[in-house]
């Protein structure tokens, strides 16, 4: 048990005395008595097991005492008998509902078990004080674990004068600013974790990414220019290292530390696409198709990988070599989830199609009219690549188009009926539901290559480079976002032990 955790308790011990001066005896239903200051004196001396016996004694003569209850758990809490503790503070919790030192001390308990009880807690405890900085802080940590990013920073920035000096607490202000892409604002905060935090690597890491996706570009580089040494051998650093990089206008020490990176971890394929997000800012496509090669070679069945060795081949005009990879990607990624009903049948088409099948069929007969179901089936039916004119191939089209009629803005719908139609050649048809799609969705990458391809297939060749040029842009800015989303380390540590109330 930390110091500041040992102070927080001893804080909630020494105020039941004070509680106890100011309530009415009628209110509370009892007096004070003496035993609880003699107990608060152990309790600050550390003799924790004549408290305890103290506390035993006390309560057999008065069992329906919530201070003397209150001050045993915390007694216990110190001790580190945690279950023994969470029953005494309940104990008094029952005799008295709304016992602040009570409440405070089973709000600590549950905080340290990462127990999201503590949350209606706390939240009691700050409509009773507002003010309370420390109560603010667990709540804002509890908050961010539940991923409630929104109300996590409202009571960090009420807490930010108490959470300075606590480093847990600042990493989990600052990942819920960058998920809130409030950049510009978690920079400050990583600021102050590095510098409490001198000799780790991850806070420095984490302030440069801010800094980037700030525009602070030099700053990034700066930050992490004495991490990117030869004796690096943490590929991430030299990855976000390499994006800075090239920000800063340094294309060949981008290109440098991109290669340590693939050479540290040849199996990240987040890699490889940024490697060849490089070659297409630089029309190097040529260099980018190698080393795309060397990576599919390592990781066959990766979709990106294949999106991006198309937009090349298609810069250089290789439009067969670019159609066949937007092919495989397609069929890699076939199951991307719309919901989590169908990740979980992904999970089975993968391992058991047949059932996948079973299930969505079973799904449509008590919800005929989701369209979410009957694009799935469509999907479903279509991942083995049905012949044009099969009954598994007329089955997928009847799906998917009741699907639109159901929901006419259902973009993957619309996505997958191009590709249907693209299957039967039937290439008019498909354009015209790549330009719905692309109404709809100016940024949908499936339907751009969708169009892209059947527009060569049909001769009307005007519109090909720009959509190439269009889909780079789209490919690049959807790995980016994935880069951003992935990026940021949260560096996992268990609740916090250090959240302590400001000195008194």
């Amino acid at each position: 048990m930390t110091v500041k955790r040992l102070a927080y308790l001893t804080l909630i011990a020494i105020s039941i005395s004070l509680f106890a001066a100011v309530s009415e005896p009628s209110a509370a239903g009892q007096t004070p008595t003496p035993a609880v200051s003699e107990i608060e004196s152990l309790i600050r001396s550390r003799q924790y097991d004549q408290a305890l016996q103290m506390t035993t004694s006390a309560l057999k003569q008065q069992p329906t005492n919530f201070r003397i209850w209150t001050l045993k758990g915390i007694i216990l809490s110190m001790q580190g008998k945690t279950s023994d503790a969470q029953h005494a503070l309940e104990s008094a919790l029952r005799i008295s509902p709304q016992y602040p030192p009570a409440m405070k001390a089973e709000a600590q308990l549950l905080y340290l078990q990462n127990d999201k009880r503590a949350i209606p807690l706390l939240k009691q405890l700050l409509k009773a004080d507002s003010n309370d900085l420390t109560a603010h802080e667990m709540l804002a940590v509890l908050e961010r674990r539940e991923e409630k990013c929104e109300d996590a920073v409202a009571h960090f920035e009420a807490s930010r004068d108490a959470i300075d000096k606590h480093a847990e607490s600042l990493e989990a202000y600052g990942y819920c600013l960058v998920q809130m892409k409030r950049f510009q604002d978690a920079v400050p905060v990583f600021e102050k974790l590095v510098s409490l935090l001198p000799d780790r690597e991850y806070p420095k890491y984490d302030l440069a990414v801010a800094l980037l996706a700030s525009k602070q570009n030099e700053q990034a580089l700066r930050t992490l220019s004495p991490m990117i040494g030869p004796d690096q051998r943490d590929p991430d650093i030299l990855s976000l290292a390499s994006e800075a990089a090239e920000a800063n206008k340094d294309t060949p020490k981008a290109v440098e530390l991109l290669r340590r990176a693939i050479v540290l971890n040849p199996t990240n394929a987040d890699y490889y696409v940024s490697f060849a997000t490089l070659c297409l800012d630089h029309d190097s496509f040529q260099v980018g198709i190698d080393m795309l090669n060397a990576g599919l070679a390592r990781n066959p069945n990766t979709a990106s990988l294949y999106i991006s060795r198309g937009l090349l081949h298609a810069q250089l005009t290789e439009y067969d070599l670019a159609e066949s990879d937007f092919a495989r990607a397609e069929q890699l990624d076939a199951n991307q989830s719309l919901s989590s009903y169908a990740a979980d049948l992904a999970q089975v088409q993968k391992n058991n199609p047949d059932e996948a099948l079973r299930r969505v069929r079973l799904q449509l007969k008590e919800h005929p009219e989701s369209a979410l179901l009957h694009y799935l089936l469509a999907q479903l039916l279509m991942t083995n690549d049905p012949e044009p004119g099969s009954s598994a191939y007329q089955e997928a089209l009847r799906e998917d188009l009741r699907a639109l009629e159901l929901q006419p803005r259902l973009v993957n719908a619309r996505d997958l009926l191009a590709s249907i139609y693209m299957r039967d050649e039937k290439y008019e048809q498909a354009i015209e539901q790549c330009r719905i799609a692309l109404q709809d969705a100016p940024t949908d990458e499936a339907a751009t290559y969708h169009l892209m391809v059947s527009l060569r297939h049909t001769g009307q060749k005007d519109e090909l480079q720009p959509l190439v040029k269009r889909l780079s842009e789209l490919h690049q800015q959807s790995l980016k976002n994935e880069n951003d989303r992935k990026r940021y380390r949260l560096v996992e540590q268990g609740v916090p032990s250090n959240v302590a109330p400001p000195a008194e």
